[in-house]
């Protein structure tokens, strides 16, 4: 007896893109609020932050999505 939960592959590529925007969205705001509003941020995550955005991006396109 199987258990567990199946769903289709269109639906688990929505949810990955989903939460792939979503975290491209927190790095962004992390970005954003260390820029604009002085907000303490490591060296070394802004600069990760800024890779990781790029590479989200360049996958966020391979599931369909866009970069808006």
């Amino acid at each position: 007896m199987e258990k567990g939960l199946e769903i289709d592959f269109e639906t688990a590529d929505r949810i990955t893109l989903s939460s792939l925007k979503d975290h491209r969205k927190y790095l962004s705001k992390e970005l954003e609020d260390y820029f604009k509003k002085d907000r303490w941020l490591h060296t070394d995550d802004v600069i990760r932050n800024a890779d990781l955005i790029k590479a989200l991006e360049l996958i966020i396109s391979y599931y369909g999505g866009t970069n808006d």
